[in-house]
């Protein structure tokens, strides 16, 4: 995406439309300002910098729903990752969209807990398998049967991986097609009411944009926005790292989750591999940046080597720090904020797995104005 200010203007001229500006560039604003446009509405969508720039550009992006989590949070995930395998039908040749499986082991001393979460799976009816090194080394490619206990791990054939920034232009494209505006490097945007209404959001270079609603879904910064406003999000976001690895010659296709290193393949032939061993090892900077030291790395990619066959060389090529957004309790706040007519939020973990859904379901809930069933449980009013 251009460096500058980008206005992609809509061609959309019917006022009766109602004006609907989201403001965030990651993978759930991008979402839900596609599946707005595609609903009829007049959509702009406003971000501080590039599209991608935030945790959307430093995501493992793994496709599951495999952690023991409250029904509702499981179904609403399983629903997003059949919008996924939609997705997918459309376009199958495409590689930065692949569904060829998820691989997890625990240490040595935490079999019980693989035992635990594959009894959950199964009584959630979630494709998992108990699977011995050696039937590691027969089935999936790429793995290193030795770096696995003898107790085995869990296979789970229907889980994925996406490409946030790929997936974000192919939306951002159709998002502008269907008359939608985008407006990139605005610098900090904030909401403006009136009579309790929302009536627009002033940006630092690119004015005062009048909207009838709108959807902050500002990652991170999501909960000191809607401070403003007198709400309270509880917030449990951390700092994560991801690196990019060089092309690698490697059989891998699934996404692996091991105690000390997650790892999955990316479009150009490289690995994404992130681990929440290197939080500590993050340093912020007086300026807010942030920088992890040059062995720390290293020893990441060592981690992801040793689980691989062959134990590659890998070299890094970038490298993402930044907060990942984590709400409070742990699920996604999703939903009309307060009692401002026309403001929305959507601050939530799992971007990647969640986002085409909950894209769609917020955008049918804006237009509506009824509050959708499998969002009701993450409505910001359950922290009022």
């Amino acid at each position: 995406m251009p460096s500058g200010p980008t206005f992609l203007v809509s061609t959309m001229s019917n006022q009766s439309e109602p004006r609907v500006a989201v403001i965030g560039g990651g993978v759930i604003g991008v979402s839900s300002a596609y599946h707005l446009a595609r609903s009829g509405a007049k959509v702009c969508l406003v971000t501080e910098g590039s599209l991608a720039s935030g945790a959307s550009g430093r995501s493992l992006s793994w496709l599951n729903s495999a952690a023991i989590r409250s029904e509702h949070y499981h179904r609403l995930r399983m629903v997003g990752i059949d919008r996924y395998r939609t997705l997918f039908a459309r376009h199958p040749n495409q590689d930065w969209l692949r569904f060829d499986g998820g691989l997890n082991w625990q240490s040595c001393d935490e079999a019980e807990a693989v035992s635990k979460i594959h009894a959950h799976q199964l009584a959630q009816g979630y494709d998992s398998h108990l699977v011995t090194p050696d039937e590691v080394e027969v089935q999936i490619p790429g793995v290193d049967p030795a770096a696995i206990p003898a107790k085995g791990a869990i296979w789970n054939p229907g889980e994925g991986w996406v490409d946030l920034p790929s997936l974000i232009n192919h939306l951002s494209e159709d998002l502008v097609g269907r008359g939608g505006e985008l407006i990139t490097n605005t610098g900090e945007a904030t909401v403006t009411t009136n009579g309790g209404r929302v009536s627009g959001v002033t940006t630092e270079r690119h004015g005062v944009i009048e909207v009838d609603a709108v959807l902050l879904a500002t990652g991170a910064k999501t909960p000191s926005m809607v401070a403003q406003f007198g709400a309270t999000i509880p917030d449990a976001t951390t700092r994560a790292l991801l690196v990019r690895t060089r092309p690698v010659q490697t059989q891998l296709r699934a996404v692996l989750n091991t105690p000390r290193v997650s790892v999955r393949p990316t479009p150009d032939g490289g690995l994404a591999v992130d681990s929440d061993w290197t939080e500590p090892h993050i340093e912020v900077r007086g300026d807010g940046t942030s920088r992890v030291p040059a062995e720390i790395v290293e020893q990441l990619l060592a981690e992801a080597s040793r689980v691989l066959a062959g134990s590659p060389l890998l070299t890094a090529d970038t490298q993402g720090i930044g907060p990942k957004p984590i709400p409070g309790d742990g699920e996604p706040v999703l939903g009309r904020l307060g009692d401002i007519s026309g403001l929305h939020i959507a601050f939530t973990h799992s971007g990647a797995t969640l986002a085409l859904i909950v894209g769609e379901l917020l955008a049918q809930q804006i237009i509506s104005g009824q509050p959708h069933p499998l969002l009701r449980p993450y409505s910001p009013h359950r922290f009022s």
